[in-house]
């Protein structure tokens, strides 16, 4: 990569359009940046980086939009460059605002990229042709181009010295951090993640397994039992290793233990089956003898009992006799019974239909009462033609009150719309005070929102601002024990340097030797050499404090800049907070919290508000329609009811005549009605009872000469003997029972087993089913044992081989588990084989390294003079601390190596620069190798002294050998007489300025 030109345009601290022509500024290969702090040194580089990458520098938002700027100036970026052999120029605009081009306020400026590329035609003229117009493309061809990341471009192609002596200085964690962002060796991360993500899955899922024979373990031993023991041992959770084998062989003992008490069970149960035929045997022999016994004993039982029946069977022989001759003058008896029965219902209906009439038709005969009758149903007839008028009467009063209901209705709904049309005013009124009162909330929502968002920003730097003067006074504590420190030391220091001096003349002494020529003097005689004096320093003493006095001073440095780093933070924090407690700010945020939602509950009735104002104008058009729609209604209805009233009034006076005494024309008719029915029923019950009387005089003269004629006496005696066919059919089967069990009980007496049976002893049944029971219980019992032997044989079978098919399961598992941890201990250093505890991502960045050690090297030995080496160091960390990027640097004056925090601030930045210097060569390796023409250094010159600087010079001059040019940032009076080509930056409060100058130009 090669800059040719950058022009800025209303960019960071430049105000107007700048160009900068690093073709004439790297003439020598060598430029100088300086200008004052703060003048925009390093907007340069930030301008550079968002002209290629589209965005600047660091994951900070740098502010791009100068303030100094005019309005109508936009923000712009134009970069030409050369990446891999192609000229491009690449201009930007970021997103920004920018005044409306008609009309007041502004507008949003969408951002902007053009690329294009210098191309030349065949007669050999150049011209810019546009190659892409989109950030996406763009970017994808830049970054091609590059081969680098914008924080690779930003590490290799600016060099910022502070940082890399940070590297220098940082533990093993803090240079992965950087190298793995420039490298990008995320990838082994992600391996290291994968197996050990693999290795909690592999895990899981054995310790799934596991608990798998574990649960199965427990089923056998449930299913086993606590009688059934076996020589081995169960399978336990704190040794898994019995979760294999041991657990087969335990499985195993326990099904051949199971089998063999089943066998026993079987042998058991047989013999309890064969007591138990025996037994049921005994008993069907006892149940025989004790049925034969019984029956005997309840057949002489049964014919003792029909025995004392003999009288009543002759009885009822002497009763069925009666009976028959009873039937044979049975007609005649039932005639005579039924005409009776005619005769005293006719009587009956006869007092019943006079009871219901009039006394004056009370004595009247059966002719007299037809007569009456005739004259009601005539005067009936007249009232039943006037019936329907008391229909129309009824429809009358309906109509009527029907009418008057809709009347009253009319009245309501005219006096409801009167009254609603008479207060809408006030309603409508009420309605926009409250829509005025809600507007005005919303307002002040806002503007309580505004001042809200302010204190915000406020109470956030207020809390800073507490926090840093916090940490100051802890700072300031902490500078002021390294200055006490530096005193100290620096003391001691002068101290042992002053007595090693005096002393210097024993240590000369201690090398002479006689015939050897003094290094002072050049005498070879010594007659009085000085002697060493207890306690006197030596180099190595000497040494030490200059060391202990250089890391205090190192200690007061970092103090000091601590301290004012915090000053600055609490300064800006003070700016933009300003002085006011941070309690009162938060009492102030309360109030306005308060007093913000107090507004937004106000405005929001607004919505409310303007909902009920339209509802309120169609409530007003409906109530209009009504009260118009009423008066109308009302006019119409109170006619109709006039002439309802009139037509009511006659028809009544007619009606009430015809009634009479009775509530309803209807009720008179029907009262006629009735009473012409009774007088009728009576004429008739009358004529009814008449002929009743004649017929039961005949049947009765019959009747008696048939009884007298079949011996039965009187009417009342033949009567009483006669019985149903039913009754004499009883007594008839009643007898033939009885005969018919007398014969069947004497055969049972008769038979000769059944003699013989009961002339033995009786049967104890009892004793013969106590007996079978028993056997029976036994049996079941013996059954239920081979049964439940049987049942657990056959459980721990299938227990057993579902327990090898998860073993067979577990075996891959466990050794999958067993390579899975061992490649993720092996990745990420916790590996017992492991040399060092080095994670896969720190061996990669390791190998990274050393070669930009080796490359650093070949800087350092120049600005060194050959003195240092750095050195990578794989070393196990203090307290068991992951390795691999140590660093350690070898000072070939002692011979032994040591930390890279012991150097000074010049020897620091040798080491911080070579190793920068190292770090761009291999990044640009590792990016495909694309040359970076073009590189910055930021600051750390003034450290050096004068020789150093040379040297470092010396280096830098080195690279441009190289075709490279190199851009020197720093405010090193010594860099301006020494480089010729010098870009100052000015700094003005109308904006930073840009002054190419050499020193032919001064």
């Amino acid at each position: 990569m090669r800059l040719h030109h950058l022009r800025l345009q209303a960019f960071g601290p430049f105000a107007g359009a700048h160009t900068i022509d690093f073709d004439a500024l790297s003439a020598d290969g060598l430029f100088l940046l300086h200008g004052d702090t703060g003048a925009g040194k390093s907007t340069i580089f930030a301008a550079i980086c968002f002209a290629l990458y589209g965005k600047p520098p660091g994951e900070r938002e740098l502010l791009l939009r100068s303030h100094h700027a005019p309005a109508e100036l936009l923000t712009e970026v134009t970069l030409e460059v050369t990446l891999a052999g192609r000229r491009l120029r690449i201009h930007r605009i970021p997103a920004q605002k920018r005044p409306k081009r008609s009309g007041q306020g502004e507008t949003d400026q969408k951002p902007e990229t053009h690329l294009s590329e210098w191309a030349v035609d065949t007669d050999g003229r150049g011209r810019w042709e546009a190659s892409s117009k989109s950030h996406q493309e763009a970017a994808g061809e830049i970054t091609g181009l590059l081969g680098m990341s914008r924080d690779q471009f930003c590490q290799v192609v600016l060099l910022p010295q502070n940082e890399f002596t940070k590297f220098l200085h940082a533990d093993a964690h803090g240079r992965r951090e950087l190298l793995g962002r420039l490298f990008r060796t995320g990838r082994f991360s992600f391996i290291e993640r994968w197996l050990t993500d693999h290795s909690r899955t592999t895990e899981k899922n054995r310790d799934a397994a596991r608990a798998d024979v574990l649960r199965l373990a427990e089923r056998i031993h449930q299913a086993a039992g606590p009688g059934l023991t076996t020589a081995y041992a169960a399978p336990t959770p704190n040794d898994p290793h019995t979760l294999t084998e041991p657990a087969r062989a335990w499985a195993q003992d326990l099904i051949r233990a199971s089998r063999a008490d089943h066998d026993k069970a079987l042998q058991a149960a047989a013999t309890a089956k064969e007591n138990l035929g025996h037994q049921q045997s005994l008993e069907a022999a006892a149940r025989h003898l004790h049925q034969q016994q019984t029956t005997y004993t309840q057949a002489q039982q049964q014919l003792d009992l029909l025995s004392e029946q003999t009288s009543h069977q002759e009885a009822l022989g002497q009763r069925r006799d009666q009976a028959r001759r009873a039937q044979q003058v049975a007609p005649l008896l039932h005639a005579a019974g039924t005409a009776a029965d005619e005769h005293t219902r006719a009587q009956n209906a006869e007092r019943t239909a006079r009871e219901h009439l009039l006394p004056e038709h009370a004595d009247l005969d059966a002719s007299q009462l037809e007569t009456a009758e005739q004259c009601a149903r005539a005067e009936a007839a007249v009232l039943v033609t006037l019936i329907p008028e008391e229909d129309t009467i009824r429809r009358l009063s309906a109509d009527l009150e029907r009418t008057d209901a809709e009347r009253q209705d009319f009245t309501a709904q005219q006096r409801t719309a009167q009254d609603w049309l008479e207060e809408e005013p006030a309603r409508r009124r009420a309605l926009e005070a409250r829509r005025e009162a809600a507007r005005q909330a919303e307002e002040e929502g806002r503007r309580h929102q505004a001042a809200l968002d302010t204190l915000k920003t406020r109470l956030a730097a207020a809390e800073r601002r507490d926090a840093h003067l916090a940490q100051t006074t802890q700072a300031e504590q902490r500078l002021a024990d390294a200055q006490a420190a530096v005193g100290h030391t620096g003391h001691a220091y002068v101290t042992i340097r002053r007595q090693r001096t005096e002393g210097m003349a024993a240590e000369l002494a201690a090398t002479l030797t006689d015939g050897t020529p003094c290094p002072v003097c050049g005498s070879c005689t010594h007659p009085a050499p000085a002697t060493h004096q207890d306690g006197q320093p030596t180099r190595e003493d000497e040494e030490a404090a200059e060391a202990l006095h250089e890391q205090a001073k190192d200690a007061q440095e970092t103090a000091a800049a601590a301290l004012h780093q915090l000053r600055e933070q609490a300064a800006a924090a003070t700016g933009e907070a300003g002085d006011a407690p941070l309690a009162d700010l938060q009492a102030q945020q309360t109030t306005l919290t308060a007093a913000l939602d107090a507004a937004l509950a106000r405005a929001a009735d607004q919505a409310i508000v303007l909902e009920e104002l339209l509802a309120l104008d169609g409530e007003h058009t409906t109530m209009t329609e009504q009260q118009t729609t009423a008066t109308a209604g009302l006019s119409a209805r109170n006619a109709h009811y006039d002439t309802l009233t009139q037509q009511l009034t006659d028809l009544t006076t007619k009606l009430a005549a015809a009634r009479g005494t009775h509530p309803t024309v209807a009720a008179h008719a029907d009262d006629l009605t009735r009473t012409a029915n009774r007088l009728k029923a009576a004429a008739e019950a009358s004529r009814q009872l008449t002929a009743a009387a004649q017929s039961l005089a005949h049947h009765t003269t019959q009747a008696t000469q048939a009884a007298n004629d079949q011996g039965l006496g009187s009417l009342e005696l033949a009567q009483q003997a006669l019985l149903s066919d039913e009754d004499l059919h009883a007594i008839d089967e009643q007898i033939t029972q009885w005969r018919e069990a007398r014969a069947a009980h004497t055969a049972v007496l008769d038979n000769p087993a059944l003699q013989q049976a009961a002339a033995q002893p009786p049967a104890d049944l009892d004793a013969a089913t106590a007996a079978r029971a028993a056997a029976d219980d036994q049996h079941a019992e013996a059954a239920t044992a081979a049964s439940t032997t049987h049942t657990r044989n056959q459980d721990l079978t299938a227990l057993a081989a579902d327990l090898e098919s998860t073993i067979q399961h577990l075996e891959p598992l466990e050794e999958a588990h067993r390579t899975a941890r061992h490649l993720a201990e092996l990745v990420t250093g916790n590996s017992p084989s492991a040399r060092v505890r080095m994670q896969l991502e720190a061996y990669v960045l390791a190998a990274r390294l050393e070669e930009v050690v080796t490359a650093a090297n070949t800087r350092l030995h120049i600005m060194s003079e050959g003195r240092y080496t750095l050195s990578h160091s794989d070393h196990q960390a203090a307290r068991g601390a992951r390795s691999g990027l140590g660093l350690q640097i070898t000072d070939s004056w002692t011979g032994r190596p040591r930390k890279t925090d012991t150097l000074s601030g010049g020897e620091s930045f040798f080491a911080s620069l070579s190793l920068a210097l190292g770090l761009a060569d291999v990044v640009t390796q590792e990016a495909g190798g694309n040359p970076l023409d073009t590189l910055f250094i930021d600051e750390g010159f003034g450290t050096l002294d004068e020789d150093a600087l040379h040297k470092v010079l010396d280096v830098l001059d080195s690279l441009r050998a190289h075709d490279r040019t190199v851009g020197v940032i720093s405010h090193v009076p010594e860099l301006r007489r020494r480089i010729t080509h010098r870009l100052h930056v000015r700094k003005d409060p109308s904006g930073s300025s840009l002054v190419h100058l050499t020193q032919a130009a001064e």
